[in-house]
């Protein structure tokens, strides 16, 4: 069953082409000129029920614009969306019970008074009784390690203490979609693994269907089976991890060990040098080709060890977005 059922997904906006200087801007009075964005252009995926999905895309592919979308703060041109049966733009009542939008430079939390009021305030705004309330409360604050901090003012929380009091915040009703925006961005490498363990626990504990963004390769791999990647408002892949890389890594690197010194230059027929010690070495060597290059190494040069790998997903989206 999907959650989530997106077809042929568009959002254009008009943008104002200002021209430069006095005249120019004089000149926008009487006449203006407009020009068509897509921000998001023609899109179609499906999400099941408890499936945690990355999605990607460089600044400006339209991964915040869908979004919002699916949250229902924006209205698309044309296409169709809907998630757990509603349309989310109609912003149904029972629809804004199921979901939850958290991004990683927005807040909920008021500033000059600790999060447990604003907890209180949730409570209110999505109708929880006390009971259901408490209980749910006790999980996150227990998941997320909060007890000490439900009394401290927001203003004198860290960031990843204030990060935390965020997800608590959007997951006290329970949500059965979670549609995560940058949730690491900014936090310390510890507390990007507590923050990754806590939404990998939120999603099996209560099988909720998660759409993650995020620059962080680590996110991604640590949580991900499977990502969407967007690409100046298209979508340009949807598939497994291991498919990305068969599909957008052209080359396999050759790491090799050797015995004694072996200068690089004597390497470069072999393929493009990665990277290059006195006796061990990288080299970057086209699929196809593979098996002939490792066999002309082993016999050409005095190899102690060599192994033949994949190159990272980290190197190949970032290979995809500076193209983009």
């Amino acid at each position: 069953m999907n959650a989530i059922s997106v077809n042929s997904l568009q959002k254009e906006y008009q943008v104002f082409n200002r021209k430069p200087g006095l005249w120019g801007s004089l000149g926008s009075v009487f006449w203006r000129e407009w020009n068509n964005i897509k921000a998001v252009d023609s899109i179609s995926f499906q999400i099941g029920e408890g499936e945690l999905v990355g999605f990607l895309g460089a600044n400006g592919a339209g991964k915040t614009t869908t979004l919002k979308i699916l949250s229902g703060l924006l209205t698309p041109t044309s296409g169709s969306v809907e998630i757990l049966g509603f349309k989310p733009w109609r912003r149904e009542r029972e629809f804004q019970k199921r979901i939850s939008l958290v991004m990683g430079q927005r807040t909920q939390l008021w500033w000059e008074i600790p999060a447990q009021e604003t907890f209180r305030l949730n409570q209110a705004v999505y109708g929880l009784s006390d009971k259901d309330y408490q209980e749910s409360l006790g999980e996150l604050v227990e998941m997320l390690e909060l007890k000490d901090y439900l009394a401290v003012p927001v203003k004198k929380l860290s960031l990843g203490q204030r990060m935390r009091a965020e997800l608590a915040a959007a997951l006290l009703h329970r949500p059965k979609i979670l549609l995560l925006d940058e949730p690491t961005l900014g936090l310390d490498v510890v507390m990007q693994k507590k923050v990754r363990e806590f939404i990998l626990d939120y999603n099996k504990r209560w099988k909720a269907s998660i759409l993650l963004t995020s620059h962080n390769m680590d996110d991604l791999t640590a949580l991900c089976r499977r990502v969407l990647i967007l690409e100046k408002g298209k979508l340009i892949y949807d598939g497994n991890l291991e498919g990305l890389v068969r599909r957008y890594a052209e080359n396999k690197i050759i790491r090799i060990v050797f015995d004694g010194d072996v200068p690089a230059s004597q390497i470069a027929a072999i393929g493009g040098t990665v990277d290059s010690q006195k006796t061990s070495m990288w080299v970057s060597v086209p699929r196809a080709e593979i098996s002939k290059k490792a066999a002309l190494l082993l016999s050409s040069f005095p190899v102690a060890d060599l192994t033949i790998e994949e190159p990272s997903v980290d190197e190949i989206v970032r290979k995809i977005f500076s193209k983009s």
